[in-house]
């Protein structure tokens, strides 16, 4: 009996701790989103604990641009690589939850993600990046509160400004100096399928190398552009 009171009680306060985890969630202020710009996220403040720890002497590389001040042809290429049904779900693609599980499940690991657009930028702005469960349940809570207040159009552009896209380069706008020399708003369609291919892991690829996921992946989401442009004539 005393075995099972102490199997109860942790239980218990693991269900407490669980409940202390989450409730965050429900008070952030996300309507303050609506125009102010949310830098720095966590996301990046984690980088800059990580170097700290590390003892290197790096900041973070950022600069901040409205949405009308991006390409169409980056905006697309962010659309259909990481979120192509953006702008019709309401923060959750489940038909790609669904296939993440499938595929994940065949193949025995966590392998393939199913996070929006929306989702990205509630766990950069306020969480880590952990694969934590609980963390996944608070992420599923602010997308949901960020979706009732933003536009869509807000959510993109915020987006586009915090994701990292690179070691210390966080934000289209300075991925493209950095990497083409050039503003957000000039990049074509090769050069923004490029920032874009290195999305999964901008600290492993660089959207100018000859690495075989970049050169496949950047002619993917090209021609999944070239192909939306071609509707519109």
């Amino acid at each position: 009996m005393k075995i099972k009171r102490v199997i109860l009680y942790i239980i218990f306060l693991v269900f407490v701790a669980s409940i202390l985890y989450i409730v965050p969630a429900f008070f952030y202020d996300v309507k303050k989103l609506v125009k102010e710009n949310p830098i720095p996220t966590s996301f990046m403040k984690y980088r800059m604990k990580q170097w700290d720890d590390q003892g290197l002497n790096k900041k973070i590389r950022h600069s901040w641009v409205p949405l009308a001040q991006i390409s169409r042809s980056m905006r697309l290429a962010v659309i259909v690589s990481e979120d192509a049904r953006f702008w019709q779900h309401d923060g959750f693609d489940f038909e790609a939850i669904q296939n993440a599980f499938e595929e994940n499940f065949k193949s025995g690991r966590f392998k393939y993600g199913a996070s929006t657009i929306s989702q990205q930028v509630a766990k950069n702005i306020y969480l880590s990046p952990s694969k934590n469960p609980l963390r996944k349940i608070k992420e599923a809570i602010i997308t949901y509160r960020m979706e009732q207040v933003l536009s869509k159009k807000r959510i993109l552009e915020i987006y586009l400004n915090i994701a990292e896209m690179g070691d210390g380069i966080f934000g289209v706008q300075e991925a493209a100096m950095y990497y083409f020399g050039k503003s957000a708003s000039s990049l074509n369609v090769t050069e923004a399928a490029q920032i874009a291919a290195i999305l999964p892991n901008p600290i492993k690829y660089n959207p100018k190398s000859n690495q075989k996921f970049v050169t496949n992946r950047t002619k993917i989401i090209a021609n999944r552009i070239v192909k939306i442009e071609s509707y519109k004539k």
